[in-house]
């Protein structure tokens, strides 16, 4: 039976966004105030949403329970299979003791800690998030951080952090496509126009991060280094979003950044190695390895990033999709309508179970760790193994996933994420400035980028139109705020704290990271206010 969302069920604004804005209150309170376990934490805010769905905003219980269904099938397919499969492809290589030849190969271009950063969690991670996403840019950086000899916490928080400007782009292109898909405007003026907006970020992020684990005479220490990666990675962006397309922007900036800083390190060297307080002194002695023993312990990595690669070419996923049965949520497909203002009409929402395991990142890594395995020693037994330990080792953070996702999917289905979204519209003047905030409450909802454009991407463009605004720089305004919002997203904070062995420990990451998903969510929507008003001439109204 069809259900109409209703946006103000208690009769005042103010009081209906407050209701909806509580089971994400509680679900911060609990991580960041109350250090509650991630899993926990996550379920108690679910069934909170749940009761405010049914008795406030008066969603049948089978619509609740079929969206609560597609939210565990999506975590767990989508975001806790990727997650699974990167951990094993990294535990695989520790198992085989080839880890240690991956550190001294990455020694081998630098010993400084602020330059591995930008190498491993700011270049590689942007050819993981182009490639799939889905959590495995901060599990693979980050695990290979820590093995490398980060302080654990350090890294997770410094993945979190480099996990921003490539995510608008990521999944080969997927948020761009979300866009399209609701706006229906083109998905190069989006693209160019994202790529308009982000590239100053990326110049910013490596001095960022850097500045963020030590002090400022040490982060110019680096700056060479520093300027190369922010302008080897936002000029590649401007120019791939603007003239090339929306699918490979991270993998050629990634790789492109990647390459460059390693040949650069090899001529230039800081000053002064830096390391952390307490940390022993560098051991590491690159030539003590050939290098096909090199590209042999890099195997899992090469094979990983090959396969997630393989997994997003369309022609792929177009033949892969076509053995994946399409199951639509009993109860829910498109039996729930989205309402004026969000939508001009009522617009029904699908609801489709995402069984796509076969055209997944999470497969590609996985059949990665299995062809690995016995190329780096290990037997098929061992190798299998290490795969049923790091599920054991996962358990918590795998029911904390998909708790998240029937959270995120309840809000969505109930329209309480439009509650909120509705409540930033009334901004005026200032919403660009507000209308990037939208983007990044999304994500830090949902967890992707693509999810909070799928959401909110139509609504960005029907205010923008009333409010006299271009509607494509609002819609690319939701989906360059809404990175941002990733790093502080309930998922995120489990695959991270996961990955570097500190499970337990997501509140504390949240507290560390929050404070920094707004103030760059805040750069994000002054650049977009001054494209709003001062620079209106830089938003493209064509394809480049």
């Amino acid at each position: 039976m069809p259900w109409q969302q209703i946006y103000d069920p208690l009769g005042n604004v103010w009081l209906s966004t407050l209701s909806a804005a509580l089971p994400i209150c509680l679900l911060f309170y609990l991580l960041a105030i109350r250090r509650t376990p991630a899993h926990l934490a996550a379920a108690y805010a679910s069934l909170l949403c749940i009761a405010l769905a049914a008795f406030e905003f008066g969603m049948p219980v089978s619509k609740i329970a079929g969206a609560a269904a597609n939210g565990i099938v999506y975590g767990a397919v989508r975001i806790g299979w990727t997650l699974l499969a990167a951990v094993f492809v990294y535990e695989l290589t520790v198992a085989s003791g080839h880890f240690e030849v991956i550190k001294q190969s990455i020694g081998g271009v630098t010993g400084d800690r602020r330059l591995q950063t930008l190498l491993i969690a700011f270049a590689f991670g942007a050819v993981l998030e182009g490639t799939g996403g889905g959590g495995a840019p901060v599990a693979i950086c980050g695990a290979m951080m820590v093995g490398l000899g980060f302080d654990p916490f350090a890294a997770a928080f410094l993945c979190l952090i480099a996990n921003t400007s490539p995510v608008a782009f990521g999944a080969v292109g997927n948020p761009v496509r979300a866009l399209v898909a609701v706006t229906g405007l083109d998905g190069m003026l989006i693209s160019a126009t994202m790529g308009r907006i982000l590239p100053w970020t990326a110049l910013l992020l490596p001095f960022y991060l850097t500045r963020l684990v030590t002090t400022w005479d040490k982060v110019w220490e680096v700056w060479p280094g520093l300027l190369l990666a922010g302008v080897t990675f936002g000029g590649i962006q401007f120019y791939w979003a603007n003239y090339q397309d929306f699918g490979l922007v991270d993998i050629v900036g990634g790789l492109a950044t990647l390459i460059l800083l390693t040949m650069f390190l090899k001529v230039w060297k800081p000053k002064n190695i830096w390391r952390f307080p307490n940390e022993p002194a560098a051991t590491i002695h690159l030539q003590s390895h050939s290098f096909g023993q090199i590209v042999h312990a890099w195997t899992g990595f090469l094979l990983l990033s090959l396969f997630v690669v393989l997994s997003g070419v369309p022609a792929i996923v177009k033949f892969l999709n076509a053995a994946t049965p399409i199951v639509p949520v009993p109860g829910l497909h498109n039996l729930v309508f989205r309402m004026p203002p969000v939508f001009t009409t009522p617009h029904p929402e699908s609801a489709i179970f995402d069984l796509t395991l076969l055209a997944n990142s999470g497969t590609a890594a996985f059949l990665a760790g299995l062809i690995a395995g016995p190329i780096l020693g290990l037997s098929f037994g061992k190798t299998m193994g290490v795969f049923f330990a790091t599920c054991r080792k996962m358990q918590k953070s795998m029911l904390a996933i998909m708790a998240m996702l029937v959270l995120g999917y309840v809000t969505r289905y109930s329209g309480m994420d439009a509650v909120l979204g509705l409540a930033m519209t009334h901004t005026g003047y200032y919403f660009p400035f507000f209308g990037t905030i939208i983007g990044w409450i999304g994500v830090s909802l949902t967890g992707t980028d693509a999810g909070s454009n799928a959401l909110f991407g139509s609504l960005q463009v029907i205010t923008a139109t009333s409010l006299g605004l271009p509607p494509v720089l609002m819609a690319a305004a939701n989906s360059a705020g809404g990175v941002m919002g990733k790093m502080i997203a309930a998922q995120s904070l489990v695959v991270a704290a996961a990955a570097v062995g500190l499970p337990g420990r997501e509140g504390d990451l949240f507290r560390k990271v929050l404070p920094h998903s707004l103030i760059l969510a805040a750069v994000i929507g002054l650049i977009v206010f001054f494209l709003a008003t001062a620079g209106r001439a830089f938003v493209p109204v064509s394809v480049p």
